[in-house]
């Protein structure tokens, strides 16, 4: 009886050395894979109005990021100059950034005239593929397929985590922030969009 509680202990205690070892493994992987991106607000936030639009006085240089299409094609922000942009960095897991979505598509939608690019950039590693069902999944229309794929973006411009987003004037400045979900679709974040960006 002895012999067997023995036995059955060291098996035990082996288990769990091996489990310890397999977690640490486990997140050594992720670190090593690229940042760990933390969404900004828990699921349950509600969306932000135009007050979540932080205005930066004087606009600042961005520091230069390269994006990757839908199609696997690299650009440069600069390809984009003369256009507003409003970027957003997302991805599909994060509750904050989904809730979003909607709205963020409803913006691209009524600034697209005012030559005002909406640019949803995913750093889900899927890629393309894990977007472009996501989007089929949910509905989501008017919003192409842009990913950051090693947080590259994120890094560069230094932010605290996801849903993050820029708005970048036709002189490629950053005139405000936005951090966590917004309302994008509402009046008043329109206009100030279009104010901030559009002029």
């Amino acid at each position: 009886m002895r012999a067997q509680v023995r036995r059955r202990g060291l098996l035990l205690a082996v288990a769990a050395v091996v489990a310890g070892s397999l977690a640490v493994a486990w997140q050594w992987g992720k670190r090593a894979a690229g940042p760990v991106h933390t969404p900004l607000s828990p699921p349950e936030a509600r969306l932000q109005g135009v007050e979540a639009l932080k205005p930066l006085s004087p606009p600042a240089a961005v520091a230069p990021v390269e994006l990757v299409d839908g199609a696997g094609a690299v650009h440069g922000l600069a390809e984009f100059a003369g256009k507003g942009l409003v970027v957003n960095l997302w991805a599909t897991w994060c509750a904050p950034c989904v809730a979003e979505l909607p709205a963020l598509a409803a913006l691209a939608g009524r600034v697209a005239a005012d030559g005002i690019l909406v640019f949803a950039v995913s750093s889900d590693r899927g890629g393309a593929a894990a977007v472009e069902a996501f989007y089929r999944a949910h509905g989501i229309a008017g919003l192409g397929v842009w990913l950051d794929p090693k947080g590259a973006a994120q890094e560069a411009w230094g932010l605290q985590g996801i849903p993050t987003t820029l708005l970048l004037d036709r002189a490629g400045r950053e005139r405000a922030r936005a951090e966590g979900p917004v309302e994008w679709g509402s009046e008043a974040v329109v206009a100030e969009v279009r104010r901030l960006v559009g002029g």
